[in-house]
């Protein structure tokens, strides 16, 4: 209930405590007056509680509630959003012993009442009067109390009850008794995330409703006199005793012989327990990217995500998301034990993460994210969330600056140790893995071969604001670029999502692409609601220099440090991309390109004082199989054509690679992985 409601409903509760205080003393000193004037009094009063209680359409929403639903572009289901872990079944399909133990346990003239048993109030009333507290409630005020705990409320005040009889007469009016059961069945909580008997038939004793038998029936009947009390996991003495009052009462009202619950009295609970976790699907990222984001879109609408059944059609490429969750599954599968090695006698194991993001480039669609190793344990998205620095894969903003200002890939810089002065003082030294070999290096290799002492000196010529620009220009445009010298190789803390775009740019003739995940969100019969548009392509690099920066880090996966792409994954396919390695081997980046297909990984631990192995934590071993896999499912399944080219003819020919029959070269992949988990 809103707060205004909340507070009108307080006033009013407040004035009619007072109207009847001075009701009775008018009473007592005016009988007649007071006889004529109550049912006014009453009526008024009836009147006024109706206007906060639900609604006849609330209550018609109860039955038709459906979640709303996230799709992928190819019509699979990535998630659902429930209010409650539920699975609603009908009356049909629960086993009937389940009816026949709730009707006699809890509302045995249920089929003879309109929603209240005067009886059993009055017997309720002259009990509690005696000091025998006794709830005097029928299944269909239960019911009332259930759905609308906030409009009604639990406390012990004749207002509550005036509000739940009012509710249930309501109820009775719209629903028929059949489906009054079904609906008390299917939204009653029992404990451990189970709401309805569908749910709480799995969690206690693993089997669906409908297979239920009059032991199992009675279990969970008997725990609705509280859930927690009666709990059989934690408190199996009490759920027992409480199951066999449950037999007890359906003995007397006719639906168990008297000697066959004797029998079945005398046996223990048989359970068979199981929490129900609600499904998590194979984009939990996205699912929970698209919820936060659907609750305002629907509350602008009136619309309720939970209840109404929107269709949310997302970009996302089911085989491919799957491709990507595996893909990361088995790279850190290989890579944990490794750290694990690594660490320090005393340590506790740290868990590796990573984060996968794939896109097209040439409408900026996503079609795989993957944001953590492990939704149910991780919950931050390393996609979209994390920043970390990008180290190498941030050159190409240095290359493609330079070629903007009209430098040529086959310039030449010498590769010489470097004592660069900073301005506003200091020197910046950067080095590379190997001694320099003071010779020429053309631009091409040493971004081919990340060359840290090429790079540096071209970031000196064409100046950090220049590349800070381009890359905002690409896709960097969250994160803070510090405008550094050191920027050229990667020092700014990035998030992949910002990176993969930018790459997508780079792949789409310099075309800036915003991400898009969501197209357009339908109702439950199909109308479309919203469909989003397109977004517009902004020209962030001129074309020539673009498909030049392209046709450079070609170089990276024919001869450089992605050669990997190529020998191992067997990708002839025309890709180009960038690995990246942070200092310490803190993180490792890889970042692939094809006229269809941009996608990148990055590994590395949540704390960034814990770095990566030497061995096996460069962008080139911890990242780029990731991407390798992916590209070599979409490739050999033809989700994007294997003949698709950039529009640049190559500047030196491809090598080329030798290639085994398919057969031995998924055995030699497989026996290369065999012996790298060693």
């Amino acid at each position: 209930m809103p707060p205004q409601l909340t507070r009108a409903w307080a006033r009013v509760a407040e004035l009619s405590r007072h109207h009847a205080v001075t009701a009775w003393a008018l009473a007592r000193r005016y009988p007649v007056r007071a006889a004529l004037v109550l049912p006014g009094v009453v009526v008024a009063y009836v009147l006024v509680l109706l206007v906060f209680l639900p609604s006849i359409s609330d209550l018609r929403k109860v039955r038709s509630e459906v979640p709303s639903s996230v799709v992928a572009a190819d019509g699979a289901v990535l998630a659902e959003f429930k209010r409650v872990n539920r699975q609603w079944v009908p009356l049909a399909k629960v086993a009937p012993s389940v009816v026949q133990a709730l009707i006699a346990t809890e509302d045995h003239r249920f089929y003879s009442h309109h929603g209240i048993d005067f009886k059993r109030t009055a017997a309720a009333v002259f009990h509690t009067l005696r000091g025998d507290l006794q709830g005097g409630s029928t299944i269909t005020q239960q019911l009332a109390r259930n759905l609308y705990p906030e409009e009604i409320g639990r406390s012990l005040s004749i207002n509550r009850k005036v509000k739940e009889a009012l509710t249930a007469l309501r109820i009775e009016a719209l629903y028929s008794k059949d489906e009054i059961l079904e609906i008390y069945l299917n939204t009653v909580p029992f404990l451990y995330n189970a709401f309805g008997i569908e749910m709480a038939a799995r969690t206690y004793f693993d089997k669906s409703a409908s297979q239920l038998n009059v032991l199992e029936s009675a279990t969970l009947i008997g725990m609705l006199k509280g859930t927690s009390y009666y709990n059989p996991v934690q408190n199996p003495q009490r759920a027992r005793a409480r199951r066999n009052v449950v037999l007890a009462q359906m003995v007397k009202h006719n639906t168990l012989e008297a000697a066959r619950a004797t029998a079945l009295a005398k046996q223990p609970l048989k359970l068979d327990f199981e929490r129900q976790d609600t499904l998590l699907g194979p984009a939990p990222h996205v699912a929970q990217w698209v919820r936060k984001w659907l609750i305002d879109w629907a509350d602008s609408r009136n619309l309720n995500i939970y209840s109404d059944g929107l269709v949310v059609r997302t970009t996302l490429h089911a085989k491919t998301q799957k491709a990507a969750n595996q893909a990361m599954a088995r790279q850190l599968g290989v890579l944990q034990p490794q750290a694990d090695r690594q660490r320090k006698r005393g340590q506790e194991k740290v868990p590796l993460q990573a984060g996968f993001m794939a896109l097209d480039p040439r409408n900026g669609h996503v079609v795989a994210w993957v944001g953590s190793r492990d939704f149910a344990t991780e919950q931050f998205d390393h996609v979209g969330q994390a920043r970390r620095q990008a180290g190498s894969t941030f050159k190409p903003f240095v290359y493609g600056a330079a070629f903007e200002m009209g430098r040529s890939p086959s310039d030449e810089l010498m590769d010489q140790a470097l004592a660069i002065s900073i301005p506003g003082g200091g020197v910046w030294s950067p080095s590379d893995g190997t001694p320099p070999s003071g010779l020429p290096m053309t631009l091409h290799d040493g971004l081919a071969f990340s060359k840290n002492t090429i790079t540096a000196q071209l970031m000196m010529q064409v100046g950090p604001q220049r590349v800070a620009q381009l890359a905002r220009a690409m896709g960097v445009r969250e994160s803070t670029l510090d405008e550094v010298p050191a920027l050229a190789l990667g020092t700014s803390s990035v998030t992949l999502r910002e990176m993969v775009t930018a790459y997508g740019a780079i792949a789409n003739g310099g075309r800036y692409m915003a991400p898009v995940l969501v197209l357009q969100v339908e109702d439950r019969q199909g109308h479309v609601l919203q469909r989003f548009a397109e977004p517009v392509p902004e020209q962030a690099m001129s074309q020539p220099q673009a498909l030049q920066l392209v046709n450079v880090m070609r170089g990276v996966v024919d001869e450089g440090t992605g050669t990997a792409i190529r020998s191992r994954y067997g990708i002839q396919a025309d890709v180009a991309g960038k690995t990246g390695t942070t200092q310490d081997n803190t993180d490792g980046w890889f970042i692939l390109m094809h006229p269809q297909l941009v996608a990148g990984a990055w590994v590395g631990f949540n704390d960034s004082s814990i770095t990566m192995g030497d061995g096996w934590g460069p962008g080139a071993r911890s990242a780029l199989p990731m991407v390798g896999e992916v590209f070599q499912q979409s490739l050999r399944n033809r989700w994007i054509d294997p003949q698709a080219a950039f529009d640049i003819a190559r500047s030196r020919p491809q090598p080329a690679q030798p290639q085994l029959p398919e057969p031995l070269r998924d055995l030699s992949d497989f026996i290369g992985r065999l012996f790298k988990a060693q």
